[in-house]
């Protein structure tokens, strides 16, 4: 994953995205650098245009969706706060049947 980040990073810096690159951002971010997997990578972004592929993203949409569902709140409503149901169990007992199952 951190190959990609790089390779988004080198493009939005408006640098090449070229396996040189990409190895010295993930040199520089203290990760050992697996010389197949940024050869991989570049080989697939050959023929990616980067800025059509972020547009169309499901990431862009969802963060989009989120000012949303907070405009109720923003509205007036007050918002109720969820507490989780206790049924019951404890930790000991839970620990107990999670045990169970290893023997």
């Amino acid at each position: 994953m951190e190959y990609v980040y790089a390779a988004l990073l080198l493009h939005k810096l408006k640098k090449d995205v070229n396996e040189a690159n990409i190895s010295s951002v993930v040199k520089a971010s203290g990760t050992e650098v697996n010389e197949s997997q940024v050869k991989s990578l570049v080989a697939a972004l050959a023929d990616v245009n980067i800025d059509d592929a972020v547009k169309a993203a499901p990431v862009a949409v969802a963060a989009a969706a989120a000012p949303a569902a907070d405009a109720p709140a923003a509205s007036g409503e007050a918002k109720k706060e969820e507490k989780p149901k206790d049924d019951g169990k404890t930790e000991e007992a839970a620990m107990e049947g999670l045990s169970s199952l290893f023997g």
